[in-house]
């Protein structure tokens, strides 16, 4: 069962597109690619708006999630957005199928 969370980065300026590439720069991306259950970690970015970034981000399962959620890399994360100001949005998909 793998879940599967797009984040919609938005910002202004080109922020959104800053802050993915100082995310890959830092060796973040890089970590959370590594984590225990991490299956994918992915930015995109949307031809009609270039000032949003989609992240598809997909676990192995929730407690692969939680840990994630609960590690270090949130607080690198977190201060990186507020540095660049972003907005987020989040859907997230279930696989229930083995």
């Amino acid at each position: 069962m793998s879940i599967t969370v797009n984040l919609y980065y938005t910002g202004t300026n080109g922020s959104a597109r800053k802050f993915a590439e100082e995310m890959v720069a830092s060796g973040i991306v890089s970590e959370v690619r590594a984590e225990e259950g991490n299956e994918r970690y992915e930015y995109f970015f949307p031809m009609d708006d270039p000032e949003t970034v989609l992240l598809i981000d997909r676990w192995r399962d929730q407690a692969a999630l939680d840990f994630h959620h609960k590690s270090p890399m949130m607080g690198k994360i977190a201060q990186l957005r507020e540095k660049y100001h972003l907005r987020l949005r989040v859907e997230r998909y279930q696989d229930l199928e083995k």
